[in-house]
């Protein structure tokens, strides 16, 4: 079993929404054979509490606005730490970076097929690590600010 057109139409817009709210690390697994309660997952993360919850208000906003689609749960709002929008079909994981690395769900879904994103969203990879570098101080050459 693969994960259903409408799924994959879910996932590729949230992932564009996360992408315009600059969601760091955007990726969307095929679990499918391995779930039976849902067919993908989408996970990206931000730096800070804030922009979690720019990037969850945003995919609600898209996935409303252009394809009808209502979470049946949404969970973690209040922390703004780790929001889950549960839209059936689709489960969105939006973490802050510090949960994103420390519960590692990239590693439970490594063996699932990734789901081709838009660009935007592909784009996004890596830009985690980029920025913890720029907070770090190391991104930025000698004498000048990031």
């Amino acid at each position: 079993m693969t994960a259903t057109d409408r799924s994959i139409e879910l996932i590729q817009a949230a992932a564009q929404a996360a992408a315009d709210k600059l969601a760091h690390d955007i990726i969307a697994y095929d679990v499918s054979d391995v779930l039976s309660i849902t067919d993908a997952f989408l996970l990206a993360s931000a730096p800070n509490d804030r922009q979690v919850k720019s990037i969850v208000d945003e995919i609600e906003e898209r996935l409303l606005k252009e394809l009808g689609a209502k979470p049946v749960r949404r969970e973690g709002d209040r922390d703004a730490r780790w929001v889950l929008l549960d839209y059936v079909d689709i489960v969105v994981h939006v973490q802050h970076s510090e949960e994103r690395v420390f519960y590692a769900l990239e590693r439970l879904w490594k063996d699932c097929p990734e789901i081709q994103l838009p660009a935007d969203a592909v784009a996004t990879k890596g830009k985690a690590e980029e920025y913890a570098r720029t907070q770090a101080g190391e991104g930025a050459p000698h004498g000048e600010l990031s």
